[in-house]
């Protein structure tokens, strides 16, 4: 049995999740949605070009968070998934996922999103591992701090090694599937690299190094 890892925005969907649950915090009346959204998008626009200090952009989506209990947040987050994700995951994702369970494959989402986005997501992808940003709860709430190392770049290797010293995997076999190039750390551990919908980046490193190169829709 052999590792199938998979990305999740713009990789298992069309879109990011941090960035859809910011416009719902709006739609909750948590953030003024205009402000929020330009700062948000404005720390996106930096992660796409590989410059992003995800623990900003962390410490800014999570405020809206502060106080609130993970009970309250999840029960808001559930139908958020059915009306607004679950239209932007892709087939052939489903496909690709369903083949990998097919072949025994142990199937593992690994995310720079935080957990609380990831875990239903990946529940209504029927995958059941995840990792992600581990949200920090204190006293019942959510204190807007994160605990642990962020699985964002090498970070995700970090997170990746522990889970599998503490399951008792390996990386033989493995394959990864990402669109970006924060992710090229993980992608080339891996002996299997694909790469979906890939940003400019990583599409020439992929040309360059005659990986997979997938257009999902």
């Amino acid at each position: 049995m052999a590792l199938a890892i998979f990305d999740l925005d713009e990789t298992l969907i069309h879109g990011d999740c941090a960035t859809l649950w910011s416009e719902q915090m709006g739609r909750l009346g948590w953030v003024d949605p205009e402000s929020f959204m330009r700062k948000n998008n404005e720390l996106m626009d930096a992660y796409s070009h590989g410059k992003l200090r995800m623990e900003e952009y962390m410490a800014f989506s999570l405020e809206p968070l502060i106080g609130r209990t993970p009970a309250e947040v999840e029960h808001l987050v559930g139908p958020w998934v059915e009306d607004f994700i679950e239209p932007i995951i892709f087939s052939d994702a489903t496909k690709t996922i369903a083949a990998h369970r097919k072949a025994g494959d142990r199937i593992l989402v690994i995310s720079a999103s935080g957990t609380h986005l990831v875990k239903p997501i990946a529940d209504r992808l029927g995958i059941d591992e995840i990792l992600g940003i581990e949200l920090d709860v204190a006293h019942g709430v959510y204190s807007g701090q994160t605990v642990g190392t962020l699985t964002y770049r090498e970070g995700k290797i970090t997170r990746l090694l522990e889970w599998l010293d503490a399951e008792e995997e390996n990386l033989e076999g493995a394959s990864f599937y990402s669109d970006s190039r924060n992710d090229l750390p993980l992608l080339l551990k891996v002996d299997f690299p694909h790469v979906v919908n890939p940003d400019p980046v990583l599409l020439d490193h992929a040309e360059k190094s005659d990986w997979p190169i997938h257009l999902w829709k």
